[in-house]
């Protein structure tokens, strides 16, 4: 019996990225090979060839890139990278995917697809928290009417972090019109989780804040006017669903809130982060038993209406988790096959996200709601 083909993948960048959510998922993936890694500087403290002797190692992304046995490019670089390496990489007959944020804007995103499709190459964009559990379950509850008819969606990345320091490397001093900022590092996953629910919204109202300062900012471009705090209400027109996308840094709570959903059958609510990155953070591997798994005291609230118009208020268990294996499993069949349409987020649906992500800008800018 002939083995099935083995892709031969390439990292760029060595960060936390990389050693975290990419290797280790290619090392669970049977068609993927991890063959090189492109470090520019490596150190005693993080270095790739110390790390993985047994691959290919490269300074230069020409060097890198000029590999013709490399089939996948997967770049783990800051976000203003993007585009100029994922143009580069498609142009020279690879695969690629890329971190999120994807590029800083829709154009830019829209010219990637394009060049993928006229190249006959797959692009892909991580973004993982589609198999966060908590995610799925509200994906179910939805799709099996078990709330009814959604009219309000909140979703939260809130944290109490007050006198924190800022991130460091490029989360921490990347401006939003070079893909950085808190809009383009979380509100990237949640605007994505809304279209995969609602699709693009009729219209976006935003305001940016500075928590930390007490300031309403406009994020406008070329100046310090850099939000720590988002929050943009989206409205869909046709169905009257109204959805809340909150960013902070000043939410005083022992446990934060992730969403709240509200329909004409019940509600559910949800405190609490996925556990997967927590856990690949700590060392944990996506085959240990309980990889991904929430206990009960983790557990959401679904309330339900009864006939006799009574609310009956539940535990809510987080589904069986997918986990962040499942991204892998359905990225590595897209290269088998090399058609868009299996890859498991497109760039087109990143521009769509991108697209959202100018209308919120161009809203807390000028105070109106803005079509995205």
């Amino acid at each position: 019996m002939t083995p099935p083909k083995q892709f031969n993948v390439g990292i760029v960048g060595y960060g936390l990225s990389a050693k975290v959510f990419h290797i280790p998922f290619i090392a669970l993936t049977p068609s993927l090979k991890l063959h090189s890694i492109l470090q520019r500087s490596p150190s005693p403290a993080s270095s790739a060839p110390a790390d993985h002797p047994d691959v290919n190692h490269h300074t230069d992304f020409s060097t890198f890139l000029a590999d013709a046995d490399l089939d996948v490019v997967i770049l783990c670089t800051p976000p203003n990278t993007h585009f100029n390496f994922a143009s580069a990489a498609l142009e020279a007959g690879k695969h690629v995917l890329v971190e999120k944020p994807f590029v800083p804007t829709a154009a830019e995103a829209d010219a990637l697809a394009d060049l993928a499709r006229a190249k006959g190459r797959v692009l892909c964009v991580y973004q993982n928290r589609r198999w966060d559990s908590d995610f799925l379950t509200v994906q179910r509850l939805i799709g099996e009417g078990t709330l009814g008819r959604v009219v309000e969606f909140e979703t939260h990345f809130d944290r109490l972090r007050i006198a924190a320091p800022p991130a460091s490397g490029w989360k921490g001093g990347m401006g939003m019109k070079d893909g950085g900022g808190v809009l383009f590092d979380l509100g990237t996953h949640l605007l994505d989780q809304v279209l995969v629910l609602f699709g693009m919204p009729s219209g976006v109202f935003a305001k940016f804040v500075r928590q930390r300062d007490g300031k309403m900012v406009k994020g406008v471009e070329g100046t310090e006017d850099e939000p720590d705090s988002v929050t943009a209400v989206l409205s869909y027109e046709e169905t009257g669903v109204v959805v809340y996308v909150r960013i902070g840094v000043v939410s005083v709570e022992s446990k934060q809130v992730r969403f709240w959903v509200r329909g004409s059958k019940g509600s559910y609510h949800k405190t609490g982060l996925d556990p997967q990155e927590n856990q690949l953070r700590g060392g944990a591997k996506a085959t240990d038993a309980e990889f991904g798994r929430e206990g009960e005291e983790s557990f959401g609230r679904l309330c339900l209406l009864a006939e006799d118009g009574a609310v009956l208020d539940r535990v809510c268990p987080t589904v069986e988790p997918a986990t962040y294996l499942k991204f892998y499993e359905l990225f590595a069949k897209s290269v088998e096959s090399g058609k868009e349409e299996d890859v498991p987020v497109p760039a087109t649906q990143a521009a769509q996200v991108l697209r959202i992500i100018e209308a919120v800008r161009e809203s807390a800018k000028t105070g109106r709601e803005v079509a995205p």
